[in-house]
């Protein structure tokens, strides 16, 4: 009983153990299906479904080794369009796959290095791809490995690139070096890609196309973050070092602005592009890292991928489960028994009640995952708009924080330039008041001399009155002595006069009373008078204290007057030596004025010495450079001379025509001398027209030199004599010019007047040895031309009515995807047939009007009878147009009837364009090269081109839609059975290989031999020509060539596909 109790759990384990199993091999199967789906030999793009659910699948396991397992098995190396789309879908998984994906693939390193190192020594276009393709793999997992924190879709923000650049100045550049690298891997690709689908003349609409452009998507993301990083990282390193140093990274960088802005344009036309990602535009002009100003216009490239479909087919859904739950079997599940019932039956032979609810809860969990698949599939709709959404934010965000800085950086400008205005404008001001200063004390210097001058003068005429005031002054001090001492000598008198008196007195008393009384009284009015004198003394002497006093105080003043005028006189001397010192120092600046301007004549005197010299220098330059080609001349005509004694140039012959071209020619360039020397003469410092003209000169007389001795072997005696004897002599002559021409005194005296006689007598031979039979043969040439040329007309006329019959019936007969195929193919060839019909008319056009131009007076039958060379290579050229129409005709009929190959529409087209290319050729090498008939004529060429295009891109297209694509399943097999077919695979690729090669040693020798005979057919033609001339009785024939029926004419000549240069896509 404890073991039967115990059943059901062991009988859980083992169902959990088996449904662990049967999940991871569902997931096996699935991943094996989607990589063998994506990653095939088909030239298709691969679908976006396909390498999502491989993408999951690394996202699920946590890494990329199951896809490494499987990609291991893949042959690679056998096919490069498989290599191409498995590097196509290693891109994706760098980028969108786990980050554990990136070192399980750099352990595979080595391999892919192998890969593209195998592709790139091959001659196959996708192998070239593949080669720089590995590369550029290689190169982003190298930089992703050595910066970790940088993800492998670029999509990182500015402070994590400042924090993988560091501080380190050296590790800044270092990462600029190695994201330089990496963009230039990146545009490598995108270039080849591009060039290639310009030089297959390939649509991108068409699934070939597609293949090679549907990289190009992972390429444009990461080539905008690339910029967006080269852009940051070099305005960092601006900032911290010279700009010299960084010459070097600025010129690589504009290069690769340049290519990468081609490339965004290119691919923004291209319609395949349109509906899958929106690619941003670059500036017109690259950022200027010289101005730190410019970071702030610089605006984050973003690249938007829209919405996608989801792809609803039979193909099966990623499961998205847990372990523990139980998968999906299929879309019409079935009843499963468990474990447990499969051992013991089922109770009663029905299920129980826990059946009936695991059966219940199985579909629950059914109805919720395709629920949660809804619901995931409609959050991951929200989250891409929310993610455009937030990328349109983050746009705008950079554009206002480039604003910002703008706003910023114009802000600090603005102030630096008001702080630099402020600084000119102190300068200024303190420049003007020193000026203004200087000026102000040379001004007062002036008045205070003038003042002390005027102060001077009034002071010496001061000191002059004063010195006639002191004199009246002590004149009235004299004179007032004079008074007292006249008044004490009258006393004096007085007493001795009363003495006497009184001594006549006592003698007369009597008689003298009277006259007492009298002296009384006078001397009473003597006394009166005396007090008067006295009181007129004292106050003559308080008038001499006063007068005293004042000349005291004029005293001082005088002192005071003496002291400021020597003060005055030291200053007025101070000024007069300041005066003296800007005197010496004006006379000082004076005679270095002179010096400066002896010095200057005699600089301008030895530089027009110097300029005489270099004249002189430069004619003699100029005459030696004369002399160097007059000897270059003189040698290439005497090496001419030389072979026409030369026993090896006996078997070299000339046509009578050639000759006459050359001599021709040479008359050119008698003319092109003549006039440089003309101008040589008059202008001796420029002799570049002369040597031109002498070099072209001097080759053609010896072309004509050698042709002629070369004719001269084919003519008759007396011809060949007279045009040997020229022919020296046309040397002899044009030594004699080139040797005046090489001295000094004869330059300007020399003339190739017997040069051009000697030529036109030569020319004159040739036109006589031109072979006389096409006058017989004028009336066929010229009808041969016009009825050649609307044989072809209507033979095109023939080929559209039959492919319009072809049409109809095609309608009748067939249906579905054949009946799209012929109609797409015959319609490619109506297109065909319409252009080579405008291409004919273009050329008839042409060939009028050359021949209305060059005739002359002639006739348009002599016109075609004197180039009958030319005549008979628009015949052929039509001829071979008219064929390729027929086969052309012959191979659609094949084709719709299903009798053909499709191979046989390719071939008919490249011989097509092959025979257009021919008469295109034939018809332009008489054309003027400005005619707007030629451009026509051109234009039209490259229609047909571009038609015969389309017609190998539908046969090509038509023949991928008709076979049947079967998915290479080789799961069923075992090793033994896998290693068989194999070796089984690989002989018949050595089978197939080995065919290739005879077919194209049988295709080179079927050349040859169609080389050899057109040759012959040439060299037939020359001795046809001059056989009638001497013998009329084969005169009204036509050339060998002409006479053959165009049945004959199976392939005509130079039918092979046209060369067309490549357009380079970056320049």
């Amino acid at each position: 009983m404890n073991s039967i109790r115990q059943v059901p759990t062991r009988v859980k384990s083992r169902r959990v153990e088996t449904n662990l199993g049967a999940e991871r091999e569902h997931f096996d199967k699935q991943q094996l299906s989607s990589i063998s789906k994506a990653i095939n030999s088909t030239e298709a793009p691969v679908k976006e479904k396909h390498a999502r659910r491989i993408i999951l699948g690394t996202h699920r396991e946590k890494g990329a080794y199951t896809f490494w397992s499987y990609a291991l098995g893949l042959p690679l190396a056998s096919s490069s369009i498989l290599s191409w789309k498995f590097c196509h879908v290693l891109h994706k998984v760098l980028r969108d796959g786990h980050q554990n994906s990136l070192q399980d693939c750099m352990r595979h390193h080595s391999s892919l290095i192998e890969i593209g190192q195998l592709w790139g020594n091959l001659h196959d276009k996708y192998g070239q791809l593949v080669a720089l393709y590995s590369k550029m793999l290689c190169t982003k997992m190298e930089f992703h490995v050595k910066h970790p924190e940088i993800r492998a879709n670029l999509e990182v923000t500015d402070e994590v690139l400042e924090r993988a650049a560091g501080t380190d100045i050296n590790n800044v550049f270092q990462l600029t070096v190695e994201v330089f690298d990496y963009m230039d891997t990146e545009l490598r690709v995108a270039e080849t890609v591009l060039r290639q689908l310009n030089t297959s003349i390939a649509i991108s609409t068409l699934t070939a196309g597609q293949c090679r452009l549907s990289p190009l998507i992972q390429v444009i993301q990461d080539c905008s973050h690339l910029y967006h990083f080269t852009v940051k990282l070099l305005f960092k390193l601006h900032s911290c070092l010279p700009a010299d140093t960084l010459q070097g990274h600025r010129d690589r960088f504009h290069d690769q602005f340049h290519s990468l802005k081609n490339f965004f344009n290119k691919a923004r036309d291209m319609q395949y592009f349109k509906r899958l990602i929106q690619i941003p535009k670059l500036p017109d002009s690259p950022p200027n890292f010289l101005h730190a100003a410019s970071l702030a216009k610089h605006v984050k490239p973003v690249v938007v991928i829209p919405d996608e479909p989801q792809d609803d087919e039979d193909d099966d859904p990623e499961p998205l489960i847990e372990v523990g739950d139980v998968p999906t079997a299929s879309s019409a599940p079935t009843q499963q028994f468990d474990i447990f019932d499969q051992t013991f039956g089922a109770p009663n032979g029905r299920f129980d009640d826990r059946d009936q609810q695991i059966e219940g809860l199985k579909r629950d969990v059914e109805m919720l995952r395709a629920e949660l698949e809804r619901v995931k599939a409609e959050a991951q709709r929200y989250i891409t708009q929310l993610k455009s959404q937030i990328n349109s934010l983050e746009a705008e965000l950079e554009e206002q924080r480039a604003q910002k800085q703008r706003s910023l950086v114009e802000n600090e400008q603005l102030r630096m330039e008001l702080e630099a205005t402020r600084r000119r404008n102190a300068e200024h001001e303190s420049v003007q008041a020193t000026f203004s200063e200087a000026d102000k004390r040379a001004q007062a210097t002036e008045q205070r001399y003038n003042k002390l001058k005027d102060k001077h003068t009034e002071l010496v005429a001061d000191h002059a009155d004063l010195l006639r005031k002191s004199a009246d002054t002590e004149r009235i001090l004299t004179a007032s002595h004079q008074t007292h001492e006249e008044v004490e000598r009258i006393k004096m008198q007085m007493s001795l006069e009363g003495e006497r008196l009184k001594r006549e007195a006592d003698m007369t008393l009597e008689e003298q009373k009277f006259e007492m009384e009298k002296l009384r009284r006078e001397l009473a009015d003597k006394m009166a008078e005396m007090t008067h004198i006295k009181s007129t003394l004292q106050s003559n002497e308080k008038a001499g204290m006063e007068l005293s006093g004042s000349m005291t105080s004029l005293q001082a003043e005088k002192e005071r007057l003496m002291r400021s005028v020597s003060e005055k006189e030291a200053e007025l001397s101070s000024l007069r030596q300041s005066a003296l010192a800007e005197q010496s120092s004006l006379q000082v600046e004076r005679e270095k004025s002179s010096r400066d301007l002896g010095n200057l004549q005699s600089m301008l005197q030895e530089k027009a010495g110097r300029e005489e010299q270099l004249k002189q220098k430069l004619l003699e330059e100029q005459f030696s450079l004369l002399q160097g080609t007059v000897s270059e001349a003189e040698n290439i005509i005497q090496d001419a001379v030389a072979k026409l004694d030369d026993p090896l140039h006996v078997r070299c012959t000339s046509s009578p025509d050639y000759l006459v071209s050359r001599a021709e020619a040479t008359l050119a360039s008698i003319d092109h001398v003549k006039t440089g020397h003309a101008h040589f003469v008059k202008d001796m410092a420029d002799a570049g027209a002369l040597v031109r003209a002498l070099t072209q000169f001097s080759h053609l007389a010896a072309d004509t030199i050698v042709n002629g001795s070369a004719t001269a072997h084919t003519a008759p005696v007396d011809h060949a004599d007279r045009l040997t004897e020229n022919c020296r002599s046309c040397a002899v002559q044009s030594l004699a010019y080139l040797k005046e021409l090489k001295e000094q005194a004869s330059v300007r005296r020399a003339d190739p007047a017997a040069v051009r006689l000697i030529v036109q007598k030569i020319l004159h031979l040739g036109q006589e040895l031109r072979p006389k039979g096409s006058d017989v043969r004028q009336d066929e040439l010229g009808d041969m031309v016009d009825k050649e040329m609307a044989a072809t007309q209507a033979a095109i006329d023939e080929a559209v009515r039959r492919i319009d019959e072809m049409m109809n019936q095609a309608r009748k007969d067939t249906s579905g995807v054949k009946l799209e195929v012929n109609e797409r193919i015959l319609f490619s060839c109506t297109d065909l047939m319409k252009a080579i019909r405008m291409l004919v008319l273009a050329s008839t056009d042409l060939q009028k009007e050359i021949a209305e131009g060059g005739r002359g007076a002639a006739t348009l039958k002599e016109f075609y009878a004197r180039n009958s060379r030319w005549t008979e290579g628009l015949i052929s050229a039509s001829k071979a147009v008219g064929w390729g129409a027929t086969q052309m005709v012959e191979s659609a009929d094949k084709v719709v009837l299903h009798t053909g190959k499709y191979e046989e529409l390719i071939v008919c087209s490249h011989e097509i364009a092959a025979s257009t290319a021919q008469l295109v050729a034939a018809s332009k090498v008489k054309a003027d090269r400005n005619s707007t008939r030629l451009t026509v004529l051109q234009q039209a060429s490259r229609t047909v081109n571009e038609m015969a295009a389309n017609v190998v891109a539908s046969t090509r297209t038509g023949l991928e839609n008709l076979e049947e694509k079967d998915t290479m399943d080789f799961s069923g097999m075992s090793l033994i059975k896998l290693k068989k077919e194999e070796m089984e695979s690989q002989v018949k690729v050595l089978e197939l290989e080995s065919q290739l090669e005879n077919e194209r040693l049988r295709l080179g020798e079927l050349r040859k031999k169609h080389y050899g005979i057109a040759g012959a057919a040439l060299v037939s033609d020359d001795n046809g020509v001059s056989s009638s001339a001497s013998s009329p009785s084969h005169g009204s024939s036509l050339s060998p060539r002409l006479q053959q029926k165009p049945s004959v004419m199976k392939k005509p000549n130079l039918a092979q596909k046209p060369s067309l240069p490549p357009k380079s896509m970056f320049k």
